[in-house]
């Protein structure tokens, strides 16, 4: 085997588990918010857990639309 070919780009952590991070973060604050903010902390709090539904959707779409 010749283990000196690597492939030209290595992803980072970053493009890897960027997105999870991103979603799981702003799931953490809407929740986080619902507590501590009352009625303006309520509304932030639906949409920052109704995020990682807007996104399993988007992608669904997208995927969807792609093997048409």
């Amino acid at each position: 085997m010749n283990y000196s070919a690597r492939p030209s780009s290595r992803p980072n952590w970053w493009n890897v588990y960027g997105a999870s991070i991103a979603v799981g973060m702003l799931s953490l604050s809407g929740l986080a918010s619902a507590l501590l903010f009352g009625e303006v902390g309520s509304l932030f709090a639906w949409i920052g857990v109704g995020s990682p539904i807007i996104v399993v959707l988007y992608v669904l779409v997208t995927r969807f639309r792609r093997t048409l």
